[in-house]
């Protein structure tokens, strides 16, 4: 028998913020978009025990927006955002999440090797750099594919850090930031920041 998902207000204002400020085309393509079964969910639950309910709450809503194939065609929607306003992100699907936890099979440490000893400022002292990538949940890749920002739940922080912190890497400078301490904080990030990644000028470069 699956858990159930507790219900999270903070997502039904966040949803209709987005909703309220995604263009038309957005919406009808939103619209063919629909939830991750009961065995997705619990499939991404037993992969990350510590998933946040909101997470799995909105993924019961929209198995993703990124690129995503559903019966009645491929959706491709910026549900998302960081605090970095110029790029909105997609919400990863569940396979998405798990196929990327397969494939983020180095740390940090390992990719930087001695350019962290040169500079410290690439990743944020809250975020443990030697765990494996794959370790933290990987739920949005921005508007560029991935190639320049992604987001993760980060569940295995540094002793300063806090578990379940959302962290944002950024490319060239590559950067690693905490920018919340939960995903329920995270959303209200976005509320708070009325929606800047929803600008219209983010959609003219579609």
């Amino acid at each position: 028998m699956s858990t159930p998902i507790n219900k999270s207000a903070m997502l039904d204002t966040y949803l209709a913020g987005v909703h309220a400020r995604l263009p038309q085309e957005s919406l009808d393509a939103l619209a063919l978009a629909s939830g991750a079964s009961d065995e997705q969910l619990g499939q991404l639950r037993q992969a990350y025990p510590l998933c946040p309910d909101t997470l799995l709450q909105l993924l019961a809503i929209y198995n993703g927006t990124y690129h995503q194939q559903y019966a009645g065609g491929k959706v491709s929607v910026y549900l998302l955002g960081s605090d970095s306003y110029e790029y909105p992100y997609y919400l990863s699907s569940v396979g998405q999440m798990l196929a990327d936890q397969q494939s983020r099979q180095r740390s940090i440490a390992e990719i930087y090797g001695h350019h962290l000893d040169q500079d410290p400022g690439i990743v944020d002292a809250r975020i443990d750099a030697t765990i494996r990538q794959g370790q933290r949940l990987c739920f949005s890749h921005c508007m560029n594919n991935g190639g320049s920002s992604v987001l993760y739940v980060d569940f295995n922080p540094s002793a300063s850090g806090k578990v379940g912190q959302v962290v944002r890497f950024m490319h060239d400078p590559d950067n690693y930031q905490v920018i919340a301490d939960s995903f329920d904080a995270y959303l209200q990030l976005l509320i708070d920041g009325d929606y800047g990644f929803l600008a219209e000028e983010n959609f003219d470069v579609e």
